[in-house]
């Protein structure tokens, strides 16, 4: 969760870290079970791919607070710990994470999986939508090992131009498939699903939220209610090991290299016995020390 004037704008951004979640795709999970009924005699739960933790904490608030109730969170990195949650750092492919998982719910299978779980988008949306179908199978997988007969999976989807092959395929194992945008995911983030090919499916489609939840596409003012004055909220729980934590340290202490162009690099100029200039280097320098009060790096 950054620290930029879009962030701001993003009024379920602001709310989650008012609220206390993790992240602002905790009300998608939480505006999905309000239309769904996801946790409505569920007692086991999974959350594949859960890093940063929160649809682990959207479970552990509406599962684990039954006593009754079990939240195992898999993911391949490490992720901060949460009160009521049992979390496996492992790769969801392999058979034996789906094992441990099982061995954690005493040999019982799960009554629910959830999966919001992305790749890192590259802007090249058929590369980016196929990334996104093999992780989803990779949750499937999973899922047909600790499901339930009669369990919900939920999982996230990229919808493009095949995405009715991934229908197809879901529809082998569940009896019932629907396509839901919660009305905090926004519009921006969904692309136009063209029904066509061999396997074309009709899947229903719906919506999760009415008109009196705020729009996630839509610019609130910071002042949403009350008229208070809007005070900047850090995030509930920063990353406890993100891969760019060594390039943050450097710049808090000055020291991440600058190149200077060769255009950059200035030319003396030469008044008397003309001699042929050499060709100007390229060179790394230090920036000059700073105070670590003075640079921050947000995620």
């Amino acid at each position: 969760m950054g620290r930029t004037s879009k962030d701001k704008r993003d009024v379920y951004y602001r709310l989650a870290k008012e609220n206390g979640w993790r992240a602002r795709s905790a009300f998608k999970l939480l505006q999905l079970d309000k239309e769904f009924q996801l946790f409505q005699g569920v007692t086991r739960a999974v959350d594949l791919c859960a890093a940063p933790g929160s649809w682990s904490q959207v479970l552990s608030q509406k599962i684990g607070g039954q006593g009754s109730g079990h939240v195992v969170a898999v993911d391949l990195q490490a992720m901060a710990p949460l009160p009521g949650v049992v979390q496996i750092q492992g790769d969801i492919t392999q058979l034996s994470t789906a094992k441990e998982i099982i061995q954690h719910f005493k040999g019982c299978p799960a009554d629910l999986v959830v999966c919001d779980g992305a790749p890192d988008v590259t802007g090249l949306h058929d590369v980016d939508e196929y990334m996104q179908a093999q992780l989803l199978l990779a949750a499937l997988n999973i899922a047909t090992h600790v499901l339930k007969p009669g369990g919900c999976f939920v999982a996230k989807i990229f919808r493009g131009r095949d995405v009715t092959l991934l229908y197809s395929q879901l529809q082998v194992f569940f009896s019932s498939v629907l396509c839901a945008k919660p009305r905090s995911s926004r519009n921006s983030s969904i692309d136009f699903n063209q029904l066509d090919g061999p396997t074309r499916i009709i899947v229903p489609f719906v919506t999760c939220g009415d008109l009196s939840s705020y729009d996630s596409d839509r610019s609130y003012p910071l002042d949403l209610e009350g008229g208070s004055e809007y005070k900047y909220t850090p995030p509930t729980q920063p990353p406890i090991s993100p891969p760019y934590q060594e390039a943050c340290t450097l710049k808090r202490k000055g020291q991440l290299a600058k190149e200077i162009r060769p255009q950059d690099c200035p030319i003396s100029r030469v008044d008397t016995f003309p001699q042929p200039l050499a060709a100007p280097q390229c060179h790394t320098l230090l920036a000059p020390e700073m105070e670590d009060n003075e640079m921050s790096c947000s995620p």
